[in-house]
């Protein structure tokens, strides 16, 4: 147990305008479990404390938000102290001198010197704007395909709202506007994209809860073998209260409007943001990657073995939380509504708009709007099984920077002259347009991912077919 206990460190520290308030999180750098029930959290003041409840416990290489707020608040020149549950036996501290225009996190995560971090990262590795592989953000790097983007769509075809961008084969995008809701199946018309006019999508299809009602706020969409998957920040019939959650739709029917056929309430697992600032972005990854590089879960704290979440589906769900720019991958029950969360890391930027997994690559690409100068990350498995960002991209240099909140790559089939469209959602339609197209260079498929896109690519035609 001592030995256990000694791995606990203090990560990360928001001492001043966190969300809710101030909080100190936890980093578990050993390779067990560790139980840290009652433990105590004081600033440089003894009589200010903070207990853990009892019965928790910190998995290997896990992130514990500690919100002291509630007990107590973190001053411009103050201390982080963290004790055994005897109130007495330091386990680590951290003192400043003035709050930090970001957080104070250590950097490499779990094992470095504090520094100022590029971006809070609540419950997830440090920002630490870096390049040398320590669990920082790297330096940014020019756009890595054509530096020009041409416009892909008909002049105010969608207007504003247009926001995730999904992939079902060559010829099928995916996109979803966030209020009022709508999914658009798009195919392609020359050189842009058109809502596709048989089957009742000519002008998209509304979407609703499950029970026929609300207004879905639609933030994020990726097509699965399993279906089509929306992330939500809210319901817009209730427009002032945040409720986080994923919803799937069964884009068969020919109705013009779609009631969720499954949906799984997040809020209970993500930190508590304002109605607009939830799960931006989604994503999904196959098994088979997954457990081919290694990947890490962190409820178990072993590798990731499917077999341990039934009725889970085939693959995990990774979801972006614009509020803090953290990624939270879940199993979800899709036969119950329930689910697990599996793993939880940093976008490596302050909010994160999109989530694209590219099987080429092995690379799941996270996307900034405006606020970060429409930059995107890629995210690789490391040798201990995480998450971590491997590159982070400008804009290319022919987008202005517009609010782009989707982002979506098109399969290896569709590549032409070695290069395949990249196509942005802008959110503001500006000059009339909602969406863009870029290129990146096509990937030689390794075998482990050329298994994977088979794969995905025989079950998402399967489906195109039926619609």
């Amino acid at each position: 147990m001592a030995q256990e206990q000694s791995a606990v460190r203090i990560n990360e520290v928001e001492s001043s305008g966190g969300t809710p308030g101030d909080w100190v999180e936890l980093v578990n750098t050993g390779s067990t479990p560790a139980d840290i029930s009652k433990w105590i959290v004081k600033d440089n003041d003894n009589s200010h404390s903070y207990q853990v409840p009892s019965g928790t416990s910190l998995a290997a290489g896990a992130h514990l938000v500690l919100d002291v707020e509630t007990s107590f608040g973190l001053g411009s020149a103050d201390s982080a102290r963290l004790f055994q549950a005897d109130g007495s036996t330091l386990v680590d501290s951290y003192s400043w001198t003035a709050h930090a225009a970001t957080t104070y996190g250590r950097c490499a995560d779990g094992t470095g010197a504090f520094t100022t971090t590029t971006a809070p990262t609540r419950g997830a590795a440090n920002a630490c704007g870096s390049s040398d592989g320590g669990g920082g953000t790297p330096s940014v790097t020019p756009w890595p395909g054509d530096a020009a983007v041409t416009v892909a769509d008909g002049s105010d075809v969608f207007g504003e709202n247009l926001s995730g961008l999904s992939f079902e084969g060559p010829g099928v995008l995916w996109a979803v506007d966030n209020g009022p809701s709508k999914l658009y199946r798009l195919v392609p018309n020359g050189a842009t994209w058109q809502p596709d006019p048989a089957n009742g999508w000519a002008s998209g299809k509304s979407l609703h809860y499950g029970s026929g009602s609300g207004d879905p706020d639609t933030e994020g969409v990726t097509a699965t073998p399993d279906g089509i998957f929306a992330s939500t920040e809210r319901d817009n019939s209730n427009s002032g209260v945040s409720k986080p959650g994923i919803v799937r739709f069964d884009t068969s029917s020919t109705a013009g409007t779609l009631n969720a056929t499954a949906e799984w309430n997040l809020t209970s697992d993500l930190p508590a943001v304002a109605a607009n600032s939830g799960p931006e972005a989604i994503s999904w990854i196959p098994d088979t990657y997954l457990t081919a590089h290694g990947f890490s879960d962190e409820h178990t704290g072993a590798a990731y073995n499917p077999a341990a979440y039934p009725g889970h589906g085939s693959g995990l769900f990774f979801v972006g939380l614009e509020a803090n720019g953290t990624v939270y991958a879940y199993a979800l029950d899709q036969t119950g509504g329930g689910y697990t969360r599996v793993a939880t890391f940093s976008s490596g930027f302050p909010g994160v708009m999109d989530l694209e997994f590219e099987p080429e690559t092995g690379h799941l690409w996270a996307v900034c709007d405006d606020t970060c100068e429409g930059r995107t990350t890629t995210l690789d498995i490391d040798a201990q099984g995480r998450f971590t960002a491997t590159a982070v991209h400008d804009r290319p240099a022919g987008m202005p920077n517009y609010n782009n909140e989707g982002f979506a790559i098109a399969p290896q089939a569709a590549c032409t002259d070695g290069h395949k469209t990249v196509v942005w959602s802008d959110d503001s339609n500006d000059d009339g347009h909602a969406l863009r197209a870029g290129t990146l260079p096509c990937t030689t498929v390794s075998a482990a991912t050329s298994a994977t896109r088979t794969t995905q690519t025989t079950q998402t035609t399967q489906t195109t077919q039926t619609n």
